[in-house]
């Protein structure tokens, strides 16, 4: 699968929160989220493996109990059903691979 980036649309998910899904197989989704500062994602967690990377601003994610402040180029990854939460501290960009696939997030 190939997507020009003009072909996703912006998604919005909670306040001050939006994504996209860039592209997706079987096993593996992609995903872009845009945050605006102050907006909160609650803990939750999911069956789905969790990688993110930060490509600007600045947010707190808690992972499990341990809390740490991520900026440009920082990474994660999250266990399938570990529960998980951020705090966005400035506007933030960042990108999400999640397997299996989020068919929730898919279009």
């Amino acid at each position: 699968m190939f997507k020009k980036s003009e072909e996703r649309d912006w998604i919005p998910l909670l306040t001050g929160v939006k994504y996209k899904t860039l592209t997706h197989g079987e096993k593996t989704s992609l995903s872009e989220f845009n945050f605006e500062k102050g907006a909160l994602v609650p803990a939750h967690k999911h069956p789905h493996e969790q990688t993110g990377y930060v490509i600007s601003g600045r947010l707190m994610i808690t992972i499990g109990s341990k809390r740490f402040e991520a900026g440009p180029g920082d990474s994660w990854n999250i266990a399938s059903n570990v529960e998980h939460s951020a705090e966005i501290l400035e506007d933030t960009v960042l990108i999400e691979v999640f397997s299996p696939a989020r068919e929730d997030y898919l279009p």
